[in-house]
Order: C-alpha cells, then structure tokens, then sequence
C-alpha cells in the first residue's frame, strides 16, 4: 500500500517539472502589446511633457484642473471603487499616450484630483500676491508724475492680476488665460528689475511696506474688536422692547403686589444662597430657570439678583409675572445697597480699557460681597451667561478647609504656559513679582462659591482696596476684574475640577468643544463676545441655553423674540 502512494507522488511531481518550463516559457515569449515603435512614441510624447527633474510644466497643471472636470466617473466592479477615468488627463506618474496619439485612461481618484487642482490653484494665487506685491514696490521707485511706458506697463498688469486674483479665489478655478497674464507680468517684472537694479534699495523700500501694512492690520483689527464688544454690550432691539414692556407691567400693578413672596428666607444662612449681578432680564431668567430645573432641594434656593435703578422695574416684573417657584428671589438696585463705598461707581475708571465690559460696576461688586449679604456665611455667584445643566447641591457640602474662594481652574496638566498668572499680570514690576508665581493656572470667574466668613476674617475686601490703589500708580495687570481676582485671592483659592465649570462656549477662537466634555459639565459659561441672546451668538451652543426660556410667553411673541 505505502509503495502504490510513493509510487503516484513520483508520477506527480514529474508530471509538473515538465509542466512547469512550458508554462513559463510561454509566459515569457508572448507578443508585447506595445511595438516598438508605439514605445517610441509614448517616449516622444512624454518627454515634451517632462522639464525640471520630472516636475510637470504650468500649462499641464492648468490641463489637469481643466479636464479633469471632464472625467468619467464609473465603478470598478472588481474592487467595488469609485474610480475617475480621465481622458488625457495626469495622474501622480504624468500623461501617457498611445503609439496612435490617443492618450492612455489614467485612473485616479476624484479624491486625488481635487487635491492636485487645490494646491495647483493655491500655488498660483501665492504667485499672483507675490506679483502685485513687487509690481508696487516697483511703482513706487519711479518719479512722482512719471507716465512713462514701463510705469504704465506695471500699473496695466497689476489690474490684470488682480481681476485674475479675483476671479481666482470667487470660482476656485484657474481660467486659460491665467498663466498667460502671469507670464507677461514676469516679463513686465524682469524689465522692471533691469531698469531699477538697485537691490539695497528695494529692500529698504519692501521693509517700510510691510511696516506700512502691518499697523494698517493692527489698527483694523483693534478696530474690529471694539466694534464686537460693543455689539456684546448692546441691547437688541427683543430686548429693548422687552425692557420697556415690563416697566409699563410694573407700574400698573399695586404696591402689595411688588413684593415677592417669602421674604423672610432671603437672610436665611441654612439656605442655597445664589448671586447674579446684571442688567439682563433673559440671560438671568435663565439663569434662574435652569438652576431650579436642574436642583434636587429647589426649595432651598435663595436668587439674589442685583441690577441697576434703571433696570429694576423690569427685572423685578419679570420675575413677578415669572415666580420661579418653588425657590425664593429677591431684586435689588446697585444704588440701593447701604455698604458700597460712596466712590464706588468712579472707583474703577483709573485706566482706558476700550472694553466696555471691563469698567461694568457688575464686574467689580463681586468684591464686596461680605458687604452686600452681611447675614450670609457662603454664597454662590454666577455670572448672567452661563446655564447651569446638573444638580450644584453638592457643592454646598464641600469642606472649603479654609479657602475663601472655590472655583474651576482654566489651565490643564500638561504645562502649557497658556492660562498662567504671567500672561496677565505684569511681572516686569517688582512689587508683583515679589508676591506672585507666574506658572500659577488661572482660575475662572463664572461660577464662585465663596466663604464670606473666612473672606471677612482675612478682610481680603481691604486688600482688594490695596491693590487696586497699586494698579492706579503703575500697570500692573492686563483689563478686566479676572487680574486683580487672581491677586487678591492668590493663595485663598481651592480648585474645582474643570467638569463643574465648562469655559469658552461664546468665544469664536475657542478651542473645539468635545461632546464628551458637553455631557459632563455642570455649568455652561458663554464668556466672550457671541452671548446666546445675541444674533452673533454659536448656533450649536446656543441649544443648550434657548431650553430654558419659555418663547411662547405673550412679552416675548410681542417683541418678537424666538429660537
């Protein structure tokens, strides 16, 4: 038996030494499907496309983007992949032609192509910039009034460019006459360079342009950020009408029923205890809202809203016409409180800011909160643009160990100097660089639970008063309250993990907002420029914050304010 297996294994493997030479000798002396002289004209062909070390000619870039919108777009059936077939059209290897001078199909993915137009498309408008660039620069060297040929010349070519340029960036397509207006103003260039062939002198001539440009840029751009606060610190129209409907709400109701109901909570120290200071009717009403929809003892929540003489009446009606039950509120005007300094209001206008928000009296109240709520022995502050999403009950039971102020820090743990004490103090004066470390994180204002207790005892209220004389003789920080917070509560602060406190959600420059990080945070805070209630807020984070107003309030259908 073993010897009739051994037997047929020898029959097998003869069998196939024969076979294979016949195989292979077949497969090496089949006809090419090229003759030579087809080789030789393929090599012909794209020899006249090839210059440069292999690197394709302007005008066959130009071809790729032109015909390769022209493709034939069909589907592989054996790799079952969108596949483009280009009729003398250039893949990654270049144009290949068949030896009867029709062009070889290429396939290339509509991917691939896209990509090569782009940066084709990007080169040339770089180019184009350069040009008009130098051809100015040029202009500038001839004599005032000179009409000469070639200044004429150079002012024809920068038109030319700069319709192409246009033309250009608006259709993202280079048009056939495109490289032809380019290589007429090289030659424009090229004489011009013969004519002014001082170098030095150029140089000289381009460094004061970029000068010249660069503080047209800074002052367009300073511009363009006063322009933004403004319209951040501007009431819209909504509201406006809003304001003035609830005035007229407020005067027609009766003395008695100005008065908001449980009065006698609102010095309760075994309460929640919240503070919002603003002039905002919608952005504290939701506030107000999502901090109750959210808590699991609402009933203990006590809102201390703080707002100007002239907004009280429609704050106060609001609220009236909107109880947020089953908390406790209560309204008072900034004038109205009796243990502000009596220079509190001019206190705070010692430098020339430009931001209107940072001379705002609202900024500068947090620091006399031991003042404001005497009875109390912690509050809450808030600020008016952030919306709160979980339960903060739990940071009521956080033993503070001795800390005045626990708040979420703005930096992370990789040691990055973004967000550290030294970009916004300066270190350059002495008497802050005695007192603080740079490399400090920066907390956040936004969400501030305070022990006033330990704030009075430390009488940190007298140190903020020290420091802001401080900031009077010399620049000793950046604008804004954020600086002088850091100072005076330098060393009394407790950090917070950053999932209570989510930053950046009106910042348009922010970096991008994770859904994960969506999802855990307790309180949203829209700092920046692009407030939710405003047109020029973030669609996307602006969700979150329309939640919590009821739109089909008749005030609100008035003055046509909605989603």
């Amino acid at each position: 038996m073993r010897q009739s297996v051994l037997l047929r294994r020898v029959v097998l493997l003869g069998l196939f030494f024969v076979v294979l030479p016949c195989f292979l000798f077949m497969m090496f002396n089949l006809p090419s499907t090229n003759s030579k002289s087809e080789r030789e004209d393929f090599g012909r062909e794209s020899s006249g496309l090839v210059k440069n070390n292999g690197h394709t000619s302007d005008s066959h870039k130009l071809n790729v983007i032109e015909e390769g919108t022209e493709g034939i777009v069909y589907k592989d059936e054996s790799f079952h992949t969108p596949v483009m077939r280009i009729n003398g059209s250039l893949g990654k290897g270049g144009l290949v032609s068949d030896g009867d001078g029709s062009s070889k199909q290429i396939q290339t993915t509509t991917k691939e192509i896209k990509k090569v137009s782009a940066e084709v498309i990007r080169e040339k408008i770089w180019e184009m910039e350069d040009q008009v660039i130098m051809a100015q620069a040029y202009l500038r060297f001839a004599p005032p009034g000179s009409n000469s040929h070639l200044v004429k010349e150079l002012k024809l070519r920068i038109k030319e460019i700069q319709r192409v340029l246009a033309h250009t960036i608006a259709n993202k397509r280079l048009s056939r006459s495109a490289l032809q207006k380019i290589r007429q103003m090289e030659a424009t260039l090229f004489r011009a360079q013969a004519a002014y062939p001082d170098c030095a002198a150029m140089a000289t001539k381009l460094r004061a342009m970029t000068y010249n440009t660069e503080e047209q840029l800074r002052t367009q751009q300073n511009q363009a950020s006063y322009l933004t606060q403004l319209v951040a610190r501007t009431m819209p129209k909504g509201l406006h009408c809003l304001s003035l409907s609830l005035i007229s709400e407020y005067f027609g109701l009766d003395t008695e029923k100005r008065l908001f109901p449980r009065g006698n909570f609102v010095e309760d120290p075994q309460l929640y205890h919240y503070a919002v200071f603003s002039d905002n009717v919608l952005a504290c009403s939701v506030v107000v809202n999502s901090t109750i929809f959210n808590s699991k003892e609402a009933d203990k929540i006590v809102f201390h809203i703080i707002t100007d003489s002239q907004n009280f009446p429609a704050m106060s009606a609001w609220f009236l016409l909107n109880p947020p039950s089953p908390a406790t509120i209560q309204i008072q005007a900034i004038e109205n409180l009796k243990h502000l300094p009596s220079n509190f209001t001019s206190s705070f206008k010692f430098h020339d800011f430009g931001d209107l928000r940072f001379t705002s009296r609202f900024n500068y109240l947090r620091f006399y909160l031991p003042q404001i709520f005497p009875s109390l022995s912690k509050i809450l502050l808030l600020d008016h643009d952030v919306v709160v999403r979980k339960d903060l009950g739990e940071l009521w039971r956080i033993d503070m160990e001795g800390y005045v102020n626990l708040a979420a820090e703005a930096c992370d743990n990789t040691g990055d100097s973004v967000n550290r004490i030294k970009t916004i103090l300066n270190f350059s004066e002495p008497v802050v660089a005695s007192k603080f470390d740079g490399d400090t994180c920066i907390w956040a204002f936004g969400m501030n639970l305070f022990d006033l207790d330990e704030w009075r005892r430390l009488d940190l209220t007298d140190a903020f008063h020290k420091w802001l004389q401080l900031g009077k003789e010399g620049q000793l920080w950046k604008t804004g309250t954020l600086p002088i917070g850091q100072m005076v509560f330098y060393n009394h602060t407790m950090a917070l993990d950053r999932r209570w406190h989510l930053l950046g959600l009106g910042q348009s420059s922010f970096r991008v907002v994770s859904e994960l990080e969506l999802e855990r945070a307790t309180v949203f805070h829209y700092n920046g420029n692009m407030k939710p209630w405003l047109e020029m807020s973030i669609p996307k984070y602006r969700v979150y914050w329309v939640e919590y107003l009821n739109y089909n309030n008749s005030l609100l259908l008035k003055c046509n304010i909605h989603k």
